[in-house]
């Protein structure tokens, strides 16, 4: 079996004028081939996340073409090859709208922080089951709110009429928007050229550009 490098040096061209760094070690920055590429379907719909090494497969597949990428290429033995920042598929892939998991956090954010009997808003709130788990009471959207903590030692197992509480809202399952997959994986490294691909999403500056790094990067 061919090693990554060697597949990458027979399907992919080297960048033009690039000169490989080589005796270094690897920098830390974006050319590394486990940082994050936006993979966009045939349409330019956001699909997913993915790293540098899997978009080189896509593309030398034939899966995929190159969009953009870091000025910093990755340097094999021989050349230096792109480092791609967003991929296309070649070809369009349907799928359904994905749903919501059902997790503390995706909770705490349905609930916008806020303690669905109470209102108080924080960080530090629980998540309580309308009907208690004890009565028979599911782990289902329908079912679970977030509860500071003093809501939730006062309701315990109990009914909210036994326990003279009442909701804020019906607690409902939320839809994921379109962008549902991209924002949740927001804590990944990202690129300021994915921002005319998400026009929907904010990227802070904090956020690079494919021009801030200056070495390329070994495979």
């Amino acid at each position: 079996m061919l090693v990554f490098s060697q597949v990458i040096r027979r399907r992919l061209h080297p960048v033009p004028g690039a000169k490989a760094n080589r005796g270094n070690p690897e920098p830390r920055g974006i050319g590394r081939v486990n940082n994050a590429v936006l993979v966009l379907n045939q349409n330019y719909e956001p699909l997913n996340i993915c790293n540098v090494r899997r978009a080189l497969v896509l593309v030398f597949s034939g899966k995929a073409e190159i969009l953009e990428q870091n000025v910093v290429g990755i340097s094999t033995s021989r050349d230096i090859y792109p480092a791609p920042t967003v991929i296309r598929l070649t070809y369009f892939i349907r799928r359904p709208r994905p749903r919501v998991k059902l997790t503390r956090r995706e909770i705490l954010i349905r609930d916008r922080h806020t303690c669905q009997y109470c209102g108080h808003r924080g960080n530090d709130l629980t998540i309580d089951h309308v009907i208690p788990r004890s009565r028979g009471g599911l782990h289902t959207w329908d079912n679970v709110v977030a509860a500071c903590r003093p809501c939730n030692h006062r309701k315990g197992g109990k009914s909210i009429a036994e326990a003279r509480m009442s909701l804020r809202k019906q607690p409902l399952e939320p839809r994921a928007g379109a962008y549902y997959c991209i924002e949740r994986r927001l804590d990944t490294a990202m690129h300021r050229e994915w921002q005319k691909f998400l026009p929907q999403i904010e990227l802070p500056a904090r956020w690079p550009s494919s021009s801030d790094e200056q070495s390329p990067v070994p495979a």
